[in-house]
This record gives structure tokens, sequence and C-alpha cells, in this order.
């Protein structure tokens, strides 16, 4: 797979997997290399926290202990994305980091899909690690106080003491608290599991192995993709 010409046209491509296992750097490289848009649940709720209402508000509590937030605040979030990119004459594919998370969810996200004609261009990427290597990363991981961006513990990031873009602070996360992340893991458990099965079932989960480097997920990624 070298280049764009050989991924399936208007792809969409959900990451899942539980938190630290590097879904979201994985979901940026494919979005990189095959010029897809990029829809990123975590980033979604906090932009969606800074509004200030009611909803805003109760976000940043519910995500602070660690909760998953409900079905109809993430599917809004994501229907609205799926909208835009419909509208676009240039659209080449999507990859959805970290949604749909629960069955309820995946059941929207398949109606969703029905709806804008997508459903047959759907793979699910499952990148697994277990919950100690996912919480010793997650309890170490940073992100820039000023532009947000978040550094994940492995490799060349652990090196960094300031962004490499911004030149902002690296802060650990009010959301990478260690009671947070457990309470994620817990919840990855219960929650997204079923999730796993459900497009396991279907024939659409590509199973990988978390625990290697970025660039060897990434290869293993490419190659089942």
């Amino acid at each position: 797979m070298a280049n764009s010409q050989k991924l399936n046209s208007q792809m969409v491509i959900i990451i899942l997997g539980p938190a630290g296992s590097g879904k979201g750097t994985q979901a940026k490289l494919l979005v990189k290399k095959f010029g897809l848009e990029y829809f990123g649940s975590g980033d979604a709720l906090r932009q969606r926290q800074k509004i200030g209402d009611f909803t805003g508000k109760r976000l940043f509590e519910v995500m602070e202990r660690g909760k998953l937030v409900p079905s109809s605040v993430i599917s809004k979030l994501w229907m609205d994305k799926l909208e835009k990119l419909k509208e676009k004459t240039d659209f080449r594919g999507v990859v959805f980091d970290g949604s749909p998370r629960k069955m309820l969810e995946a059941k929207f996200f398949e109606e969703a899909l029905n709806w804008y004609e997508w459903q047959k261009n759907l793979k699910v990427i499952f990148i697994n690690t277990s919950n100690e290597e996912s919480f010793n990363r997650l309890t170490q991981r940073r992100m820039c106080q000023k532009c947000q961006r978040i550094f994940p513990w492995l490799g060349e990031f652990k090196k960094l003491k300031k962004c490499d873009k911004c030149g902002g602070e690296l802060i650990v996360r009010v959301d990478d608290k260690p009671e947070a992340i457990k309470k994620r893991l817990e919840e990855f458990k219960k929650e997204v599991i079923l999730v796993l099965n459900y497009y396991k079932k279907q024939g659409k989960l590509i199973e990988i192995n978390g625990e290697q480097s970025i660039e060897d997920v990434f290869k293993e990624i490419l190659k089942k993709l």
C-alpha cells in the first residue's frame, strides 16, 4: 500500500483501543499518509467543554472522573462531522479516533453510515494493549499546555522537555490522573468490548498488537488494512 490509490475510495476507518493504546497517534499517521479527514472524540469533547454552557460544564465533570459521556452528546458531534464531509467534493475518507464506544453509539453510527451511503466502506481497527501497559503509558504521557497536542510516552517523545511545535510547557492532563485512568480502563472493559465483538461478527474488525513501537504498529495496520 504505497499510496492513497490503493485505499478504498471514501473509506471510513474507526480506530478503537483502551486509553493509552496509541490510537490517536496511529489515526493521525493514517490521515497524513492517505490524505484523510480526522475526527477525534476526545479532542471534539474537549472543544465542546470550552463553550461553557451546561453541557460543556457537565462534560468537564464527567471526563475528569474518567466516565464515558452520554451517547447523545458524542453522536451529535460526529453526525455534524459526517454532514460536513458529505458536502466535500474532494472527500477521500475519514478516520474516527475513539468512537463509537458503546453499543448504542455503534447502532447510531451504522444508521448514519447507511444514511450517507458509506456503510460498505467501513473498517474497524482495534489496537490491543494490556491494562498494565495502558496505565503506564497514560500516567507518563503529556499534553502541551499551549496548543493541547498530546505526547505519548513512547520513543523519541520521551525526550521532549517542551512542545516541539510551539514550545509550550508539557503537563499531565486532568483526565490522565491515576483514578480517572482506572475508571476509563474499567469502562472500556465494560462497554467497548461489546462494540468490538459486534464489529468482529460483521467481519469488519482488524486486531493490531499495540505493544510494539509506533512504527511497527503502523506497519501492521497498513499490512492488514
